[in-house]
């Protein structure tokens, strides 16, 4: 059987520990808020358990309403750090409240001279309550939290609550039973604070997920259009590959430069223009399959990779259809601007067995026909002859 000493020292140098590592998810930059109320309350817990460990030698009474304090006190933070973590609107002074109330009561049963199963009735149901109230607030309002942590930090909370309900009963029938408590109740307030630091840490490696996924999307992905960069389709490119050797299978690369978009953004100013690049790339996107490839390449220039064709007459098919579509007049601020596009095709394997082979042959049949009256498409073979 454990000592009441090394109870008491396990319980203090593990709060110590759980404080620090807190403290330490505190000073990480845009924390979540309830990490720093936790650092609070077990703080409080391990105020709570020296008080205890400095009373044994002596078996000072006196040190049992310090211990019972901050115990309480506890409560109000560990729920405000809830609060505060799950982002909800409710008002804590009820909480806070509660826990004067065990306070005073504490004081009063001392004063009045209580009986200890009657003075720790009274504390101990108002610490009983506030962690039903945690477990219950956990379960509520956990959704699109981490899940394991908070269902771990529900159920050692609610442990808890019938902990402390049925704590003074059972000392005042088994006084033995009064050393296992403590061990016990420092089991569980371990299970707890280890689960809200995991959830702590746990909403910090999503944000640092969603931080590289965002910048991946920065780096692949063209900022102001959403299509694929010039990077990014070359990666692309190579999966292309993979469908082109499929029997029957064709690949073709599209290089698209709008005609008369300059006019527009001279005229009109960028704001305008960078609302039609974007209908441009939206309706570039609605001419084409999920298995094509789409990129901004540079200030009005796109390449359209196309994927899967059945017969090498269907590129110029695709083509016809891009041209109809970003032919038509574009409105922004209640004006209509008309475009023109210059389309030059290239051929996988014809042409060129790299993406930067053929998006030189697709570059020089666009160049062709921007040679002859512009707007309108042209294969690289056609082209040269």
């Amino acid at each position: 059987m454990m000592s009441y000493e090394a109870v008491h020292t396990f319980g203090s140098t593990t709060y110590f520990i759980f404080m620090l590592l807190f403290i330490w998810a505190v000073k990480i930059p845009r924390t979540n808020p309830g990490a720093g109320w936790w650092a609070l309350s077990i703080c409080c817990a391990l105020l709570a358990r020296l008080s205890l460990f400095f009373a044994l030698p002596a078996d000072d009474q006196r040190l049992l309403p310090i211990y019972v304090a901050f115990n309480v006190l506890e409560k109000p933070l560990l729920l405000t750090g809830l609060v505060r973590f799950l982002n909800l609107n409710l008002r804590l002074r009820w909480i806070w409240a509660a826990a004067l109330a065990g306070e005073l009561w504490l004081l009063l049963a001392l004063a009045a001279g209580f009986a200890p199963l009657l003075r720790a009735s009274g504390y101990c149901t108002v610490n009983a309550v506030l962690l039903a109230y945690t477990g219950w607030l956990i379960l509520r309002k956990r959704a699109g939290f981490p899940r394991w942590p908070m269902a771990m930090a529900a159920a050692a909370s609610l442990t808890l609550a019938v902990h402390w309900l049925a704590a003074p009963g059972l000392i005042e029938l088994f006084p033995i039973w009064a050393r296992y408590a403590f061990l016990v109740g420092t089991v569980l307030v371990l299970a707890q604070y280890f689960s809200l630091l995991a959830a702590v840490l746990a909403l910090f490696q999503m944000r640092l997920i969603d931080a590289e996924a965002k910048a991946l999307e920065m780096a692949f992905q063209d900022p102001l259009t959403g299509l694929n960069n010039k990077r990014y389709m070359t990666t692309l490119f190579d999966q292309a590959l993979l469908l082109a050797t499929r029997p029957h299978h064709v690949v073709a690369v599209f290089y698209i430069d709008l005609d008369n978009f300059k006019p527009i953004n001279d005229t009109a100013g960028h704001g305008v223009g960078d609302e039609v690049l974007k209908t441009v790339a939206a309706r570039l996107k609605s001419c084409t399959r999920s298995t094509d490839i789409c990129a901004r390449v540079g200030g009005d220039e796109f390449v359209v990779i196309a994927t899967q064709l059945e017969h090498e007459h269907q590129a110029t098919d695709v083509a016809g259809k891009l041209l109809t579509r970003l032919t038509e007049g574009i409105q922004v601020d209640g004006n209509v601007y008309a475009l023109g596009a210059s389309i030059g095709i290239a051929l996988y394997p014809q042409h060129g067995r790299s993406l930067a082979e053929l998006v030189q042959c697709a570059d020089n049949a666009m160049y062709h026909v921007k040679r002859n009256g512009k707007s309108g498409c042209v294969v690289y073979g056609a082209a040269a002859s």
